[in-house]
C-alpha cells in the first residue's frame, strides 16, 4: 500500500486578504518541494470531496455551522475575530478540508492507503465547538477522529498536534469525549494563551519554552507522550501537523528543524505500527515561511513512507 495525498484546488480559493500568513501560496509552497524531491511519483496524489454538512455536527454545535453557512459573503470579508475571514469561495474551501479528512480516514480504513497527508487550508484546530479563531473554521481533525469512531466504530484513537499553537479547538470538542487521547506541544506562553499543561490522559498538554531547540523538543516528546500513547494503544492516529515551530518561521520563537520533524513523524509512525496497523491521518496546520514548510512537509511525508 501507498501514502496517499489529498488535496483539492479549491481550497485555493479561500483568501482573507493579499498580506495574511495563511495565504493560497503554502499549498504552492508544499506542491513545488514535492516535484523537487520526485515524491510525486512515489506517493498517490487524490482529489478531496467536500464534507456533508450533516458531518459537521461531529464536532459543531447546529448554531454555529448555521452562522457559518449563513454568513458566507458573496463578495468581500466577513470576520470571524481579527485574525480570521471568510472570503466568497472560503465556506467551500472549509468543506474540502474538512472533506479531505474525512475521506482520508476511508481511504486508510478501506486498506486503499497506509496513511494519508491531506494538504488543504483552511486549518482547522484552533476551530471550537461553537466558535471559529485563529485561522481555522471548521476543526478538520476533530471531524475525522470522532467519524473514524462513529462509522468505523474505533474505540481508541489518538491525536497528536506538534504545531507552534496549543491546539485549544481540539481539546475543546474532544475533552469530554470516550476514546480519544490528545497530545499537543506548543510554544508557552503564546496564542491562544488559554493552555494549562496536563500529564494526565486524555489531555497531554506540553508547553515549550521560546528558546526551545530540537534536542529539548525530542526530549519532551519522548517523555511526556510516548509512553502515553504506547499505553493507550489506539486503533488509529491523527497528527495536526504545524509546520510553524520551525526555525525560519517568523510566526514563533521555537527553534526545530525538518529533521526534528521527521523524527516526530518516525516516532508516531512506530507506534502505529505497533498498535493501528500502520494507520496514520495527518492534517496540514500552521506554517508559514514558504520554503520551510515545503521541506518540512517532504519531511513528514518522507516519514510517513518510511524512505
Amino acid at each position: 500500500m501507498t501514502v496517499g495525498l489529498l488535496s483539492h484546488h479549491r481550497c485555493n480559493g479561500h483568501n482573507m486578504g493579499e498580506y495574511h500568513p495563511e495565504s493560497p501560496a503554502r499549498l504552492g509552497a508544499i506542491q513545488d518541494q514535492l516535484i523537487r524531491s520526485g515524491l510525486e511519483y512515489v506517493v498517490k496524489q487524490i482529489d478531496a470531496t467536500p464534507l456533508d454538512r450533516q458531518l459537521l455536527s461531529l464536532a459543531h454545535d447546529e448554531d454555529y455551522i448555521e452562522h457559518i453557512f449563513e454568513n458566507a459573503p458573496k463578495e468581500g470579508l466577513f470576520r470571524l475575530d481579527d485574525d480570521t475571514a471568510m472570503s466568497s469561495k472560503s465556506l467551500e474551501a472549509a468543506l474540502y478540508s474538512a472533506g479531505a479528512a474525512k475521506d482520508a480516514v476511508d481511504l486508510v480504513m478501506s486498506n486503499t492507503l497506509s496513511s494519508a497527508f491531506c494538504i488543504t487550508r483552511p486549518p482547522g484546530h484552533h476551530a471550537e465547538r461553537n466558535k471559529g479563531m485563529g485561522f481555522c473554521i471548521f476543526n478538520n481533525i476533530a471531524i475525522a477522529s470522532e467519524y473514524a469512531k462513529k462509522h468505523y466504530k474505533l474505540k481508541r484513537v489518538a491525536i497528536v498536534d506538534f504545531d507552534v499553537h496549543h491546539g485549544n479547538g481540539t481539546e475543546n470538542i474532544i475533552k469530554d469525549k470516550k476514546g480519544t487521547l490528545f497530545c499537543s506541544s506548543y510554544q508557552y506562553p503564546f496564542y491562544p494563551f488559554e493552555m494549562q499543561e496536563n500529564d494526565t490522559p486524555p489531555i497531554i498538554n506540553t508547553p515549550l519554552a521560546a528558546t526551545t531547540k530540537g534536542p529539548e523538543f525530542r526530549e519532551i516528546i519522548a517523555e511526556k507522550w510516548l509512553p502515553a500513547l504506547r499505553k493507550f494503544k489506539p486503533e488509529m492516529i491523527f497528527i495536526s501537523a504545524g509546520f510553524d515551530a520551525h526555525i525560519e518561521d517568523e510566526m514563533s520563537q521555537v527553534s526545530l528543524t525538518e529533521q526534528d520533524y521527521r523524527w516526530v513523524t518516525d516516532e508516531v509512525k512506530l507506534i502505529a505500527e505497533q498498535y493501528s496497523k500502520g494507520r496514520i491521518i495527518s492534517v496540514l496546520e500552521g506554517g508559514y515561511s514558504l520554503s520551510a514548510l515545503g521541506r518540512c512537509a517532504v519531511a513528514h511525508i518522507n516519514g510517513l513512507i518510511g524512505h
